[in-house]
């Protein structure tokens, strides 16, 4: 079983995916680089789990 996600890691990833609409991909580095563009993340603990769980979302998507 894994980690839960926080309500603030789960609000912010729907808020990233409706906003960057074709941005992120199934790639978990890839979202990393786009994600230091387009958000300031202050941990990058945070940063890693918010990337992590928009590549699984990508992927559950299609």
């Amino acid at each position: 079983m894994g980690r839960i996600k926080t309500a603030q890691v789960k609000r912010a990833v729907k808020k990233l995916l409706t906003q960057q609409k074709g941005k992120f991909t199934a790639d978990f580095e890839k979202n990393k680089q786009i994600m230091t563009k387009i958000v300031h993340i202050p941990s990058k603990k945070l940063r890693n789990v918010v990337a992590g769980y928009i590549t699984r979302q990508v992927k559950l998507q299609g």
